[in-house]
Parts: structure tokens; C-alpha cells; sequence
């Protein structure tokens, strides 16, 4: 009697590690490239803000004052839009640069959110009081409160909510390596850790700043208890961007020598803009720059750039800045 031949279990394919989230890159693409379309918007609303402020006031229109702004619109513009294509191709590079661009929209976010809270409320009751000793009717006490509910809950949304979504999809490690799969060669964006490439694409931000202004500020800085203007000033402009552009490069390159020179340069740079406004208002530097005299008028209003508020707001933003500078010091290896 022959034996029955055994039976063997089928072989099932193994289940793959990560869930293919393709559909999700392409989703996500259309959003981010929206959103890149919105910042082009911004760049026309101001334009046309300046066209219209001109003609009601029959003065030639301030471009240069707002030349930063559209500067800074129109590069995010560009390149939400590349990476919102890049998010729909699936490649490494686009789900890198937009987890770093989703993790910094978020911290700004917060920031903005946290200074908008507690600085709002005092700037609108300086200037309704300005408005009623100027004898124009201000606002009532409910609008002014409707007005500030408004604007907390847009920034907690567009800039709180919006990018901790972007950061949970762009942070899933099944989007990672769907992006790996799909796009293989390592890529730029893989040659440092994402927390050091984030400092590199911080410091290259601030080199066109710097370029710009020599052309939208006459060149104006502070130094050390003093307002540089014309040639002194520009010339410094153009040290700062020389100085973060090596900077960034030897971040990129994980050289401790970098993260030293960014340490040292922040440090000065505080020192100099603390001598400078504690002695002197910063409307003192709106005006060496050319803002006109309504603007600077309605910012006086506010109270919010009068007096040392200007130093206690720029050595707050500076303190977190260097806590993330000693968080990423130890991807920094000294050399053998």
C-alpha cells in the first residue's frame, strides 16, 4: 500500500515592510503646490496694495520697501511648487526638504501664534486710544475682541494645524520608504542628518536677505550702538551673507569648524544688535531706511517698536535659535 505523498503548505509571499503610500506623495504634491500658488498671490495682492496706496496718495510707489517681502513670497512660491512635483514623482529629496520646511512652517508657526497672543491685544488698545485722541471713532470693545479671535484662530490653523499635518504624512517612515523605493539613488539631501541640513538651508535663506538689502534698506544695520547706512552698511551686508554662505558649506560637510562659526557669529551679531537698540528706537531705522512717515506714524501707534521692545523681541528669537544650534552639535565630529 503506497503512502499518500505529504502535503505542504503553499509558500505565501512575504508581506511587504511598509505600506505604499504613493497616492498619498501624490495628494500631498497638489496641496503643497497649491499652497506654492497662494504664496504667489501674495506677491500680486502686495504689488497691487503699493499700486493703490500710490494713487490715493499721489506719491510714487515704495517698491523697494517691500522687495524682502516678494522676495521672500516669490522663492517660496518656486519652490513649493518644485516640491509638490517632486512629491507627486515620489522622490527622497521632495520628502526631505518638505518634513524640513513642514518642521520650521510649524515652529514659526508657534512662535507667531504665542507673540500674535501676547502682543495684539496691547498693539489694537494703543491704537484705538490713538485713533480717539486723534478725534476719529474707534473701534468698540467687542469688534476689537472679534478682530483678535479671528487672527489667533487663523494662525493657530494655517500656521499650527496645516504643518502638523504636513509632518505627520512627510514623517511616516511607510512615505520614507515609499520614496526610497520608487527613487533609489541617494540624493543630496542624504549626504548630512535632516536636523544639520535643516541649519544649512537656514543660513543660505538669509544670504539673498542679506543681498537685498543694500537695494530695499539703503543698506541699514545696527552695529554695536550705531545705524550703518550707504557703503559701510552694504559692505556689511555682503560680510554676513560671505560669512553664512562658507558657513552653511561646512555645515553641509558636518565640519565642526562651521557650527563654531555659526556659534561665534550669533553671539556677535546679538552683542551688537543689544548696544544698539537699547540706546536707539527702531523706528529710528525704519526711518534711515526710507519707510514713509504715515507708516512709521501708524507703527508708533501700536507701541509694539517703541522704547527696548525691539531688543527683548530679537534676543527672544535669538535664544531658540541657539538651543537648536547646541541640539545639532552632536552630529559634529572632530576630526582625527
Amino acid at each position: 500500500m503506497n503512502d499518500a505523498p505529504p502535503q505542504t503548505a503553499p509558500i505565501e509571499s512575504p508581506a511587504p515592510a511598509h505600506k505604499d503610500r504613493s497616492t498619498g506623495l501624490i495628494l500631498f504634491g497638489v496641496l503643497t503646490i497649491t499652497l506654492g500658488c497662494l504664496a504667489g498671490l501674495l506677491v500680486l495682492f502686495m504689488l497691487a496694495g503699493q499700486a493703490a496706496a500710490a494713487k490715493t496718495t499721489h506719491a510714487p510707489a515704495n517698491i523697494a520697501s517691500i522687495l524682502p517681502a516678494i522676495a521672500i513670497y516669490g522663492v517660496l512660491a518656486a519652490v513649493l511648487i518644485c516640491l509638490g512635483i517632486g512629491s507627486i514623482q515620489a522622490r527622497r529629496w521632495a520628502r526631505a526638504l518638505l518634513l524640513i520646511f513642514s518642521w520650521s512652517w510649524l515652529l514659526m508657526g508657534i512662535m507667531t501664534t504665542v507673540m500674535m497672543g501676547l502682543i495684539l491685544p496691547k498693539a489694537m488698545a494703543n491704537l484705538a486710544a490713538a485713533q480717539q485722541s486723534a478725534g476719529h471713532p474707534a473701534l468698540p470693545p467687542a469688534a476689537l475682541h472679534a478682530v483678535l479671535v479671528v487672527m489667533v484662530v487663523f494662525c493657530c490653523l494655517f500656521l499650527v494645524f496645516l504643518p502638523a499635518v504636513w509632518i505627520f504624512f512627510y514623517g511616516s517612515r511607510h512615505v520614507k520608504a515609499t520614496c526610497e523605493m520608487r527613487d533609489p539613488l541617494p540624493r543630496w539631501t542624504d549626504a548630512c542628518p535632516l536636523p544639520v541640513l535643516a541649519l544649512c538651508l537656514w543660513l543660505l535663506f538669509t544670504v539673498p536677505m542679506m543681498l537685498l538689502m543694500p537695494i530695499a534698506a539703503h543698506g541699514v544695520m545696527p552695529c554695536f550702538g550705531i545705524f550703518l547706512t550707504g557703503l559701510p552698511g552694504s559692505l556689511l551686508c555682503l560680510a554676513i551673507a560671505a560669512v553664512w554662505t562658507y558657513a552653511a558649506w561646512l555645515v553641509y560637510h558636518l565640519n565642526p569648524q562651521g557650527w563654531w562659526l555659526i556659534l561665534i557669529s550669533l553671539l556677535i551679531f546679538a552683542a551688537s544688535g543689544a548696544a544698539t537698540f537699547a540706546r536707539h528706537d527702531v523706528l529710528e531705522m525704519y526711518q534711515l531706511m526710507g519707510y514713509p512717515q504715515e507708516q512709521i506714524d501708524q507703527l508708533r501707534q501700536t507701541g509694539l517698536l517703541t522704547g527696548n521692545h525691539m531688543l527683548w523681541l530679537m534676543l527672544g528669537s535669538l535664544l531658540p535659535f541657539i538651543g537648536y544650534l547646541i541640539f545639532v552639535k552632536k552630529y559634529f565630529r572632530a576630526k582625527a
